[in-house]
């Protein structure tokens, strides 16, 4: 069994973009701008472009998937706080940010109202509210 997920161990790497295909598409757009100033050509400097293109392909899908996943961790995140926020601050939820929900997620159920209230008291940001919670919630599902 793995170790309880924490605010030091929560962030995720995905290896195939994390180690893999990012490291090979920024290897590569380097090699084409070498290229390309050692032998210029219409052609070498298309490659660059090319190699340029490619790598920012590779970071907007990860992008995209990133602000996918918040959109339904906002929708879950609002699902359970109409379950088990009190009525004063159920009228608040749409105050809370994205950001913030993100961190809220984190926060065990008997401990999620104290958290919302700081977080809205305080305007605290998502990695503010991570450091505060003492009783994880996992996450195991992330992008």
């Amino acid at each position: 069994m793995s170790e309880p997920q924490t605010y030091a161990n929560h962030r995720r790497y995905e290896p195939l973009q994390h180690f893999v295909l990012t490291p090979i598409l920024l290897i590569t757009w380097i090699a084409t701008i070498w290229q390309a100033i050692k032998y210029p050509s219409l052609h070498s400097i298309w490659v660059a472009i090319l190699g340029f293109a490619l790598l920012m392909v590779a970071m907007q899908v990860r992008v995209y998937a990133l602000k996918v996943q918040d959109r339904v961790i906002r929708l879950e995140e609002t699902l359970r706080m109409e379950r088990i926020l009190p009525q004063d601050l159920k009228g608040r939820i749409s105050e809370l940010t994205v950001k913030q929900m993100v961190g809220l997620r984190f926060a065990s159920d008997a401990e999620l109202v104290h958290r919302v209230r700081e977080a809205l008291e305080e305007k605290l940001n998502g990695e503010a509210i991570k450091k505060r919670i003492q009783t994880w919630r996992p996450d195991t599902l992330r992008v």
